[in-house]
């Protein structure tokens, strides 16, 4: 698959219907109408309701899979899913899924996402990846940042990697914008 990627990141609870299920989904449907293939991690919640919208909307699905969280979660990818790209480890996935992208949205999540988050914004920070739009969708991520950004550890030049939007249309919209310069 060639031509632009973007990440989304977000939980795996959300089920279908529930509003954080249905916003995944609407920003699937935005991505692909605006041209861009979309990769998740594969699975449910946030990640299926991406696919789910951008599949719906004709784009291109990308589903970063590993064997190790099949072992003790046993299911494979969602349905949506055009293209697996499997992996052995979560490690080898994380990196595929912040390091091949063209931009990244990250949705409301835990643990997981606030890891793949903190990579993605760490990694701009140092230049191991190259500068690349980075959207917060929602109040959790201004709540989260905000708690643990202070002066002395995160310069303002750092904190501006990120973009916070309110809504699936923003962030989209912010993208799109950042992408085509």
């Amino acid at each position: 698959m060639s031509g632009r990627v973007i990440s989304v990141f977000g939980s795996a609870g959300p089920k279908p219907g529930s509003l954080a299920y249905e916003q995944a989904r609407a920003v699937g449907r935005l991505l692909a109408e605006a041209g861009f293939a979309v990769a998740t991690g594969g699975y449910s919640g946030v990640m299926s309701g991406v696919s789910q919208g951008a599949a719906e909307a004709g784009g291109h699905v990308i589903g970063v899979t590993c064997a190790q969280i099949e072992q003790f979660r046993p299911l494979g990818p969602n349905q949506w899913v055009k293209e697996e790209i499997k992996y052995q480890t979560l490690q080898d996935r994380l990196l595929h899924l912040v390091k091949h992208n063209d931009g990244v949205i990250t949705m409301p999540g835990g643990i997981g996402t606030l890891s793949e988050m903190a990579l993605a914004w760490s990694f701009m920070q140092v230049g191991e990846i190259g500068m690349r739009p980075h959207v917060l969708l929602g109040d959790l991520w201004q709540e989260t940042i905000r708690a643990f950004v202070h002066p002395d550890y995160v310069h303002d030049s750092h904190l501006h990697l990120l973009h916070f939007a309110p809504t699936p249309e923003e962030a989209v919209a912010y993208l799109l914008r950042a992408v085509n310069g």
